[in-house]
């Protein structure tokens, strides 16, 4: 049974940094391309970044592109996001998903002063 659970979301200044966790069970994170999504208030869903089986190339929106870095750690099965130089505009539910077939709950990160 394939489970994603995200983890590390919470309130920060802009400017500051977040590190978000997508603990997978039931398959190994490194056979799939594992993504982060998020979905601001009043938006669609938006791809924030990617990271691909095998040999875990990446890929980022435009958005965050510099600021954040997705990775993988294949013994503890888990995907991280680390986000830094947060802004406003970062305010948004994130959800971990494996293949965009299977989505976890989503953690919520509120960039604010």
């Amino acid at each position: 049974q394939v489970q994603l659970v995200e983890s590390g979301g919470g309130l920060v200044q802009p400017g500051g940094s977040l590190r978000l966790s997508c603990a997978a069970s039931g398959f190994a994170v490194s056979s799939s391309y594992m993504y982060w999504y998020r979905q601001a208030p009043g938006k669609e869903r938006e791809l924030v970044a990617v990271i691909t089986s095998g040999d875990g190339s990446t890929q980022y929106a435009d958005s965050v592109k510099s600021r954040f870095a997705i990775s993988r750690d294949n013994t503890k099965n888990t995907v991280y996001l680390q986000m830094n130089s947060l802004k406003p505009e970062d305010t948004a539910m994130y959800y971990c998903s494996r293949s965009r077939v299977y989505w976890g709950k989503g953690t919520l990160v509120t960039v604010s002063s």
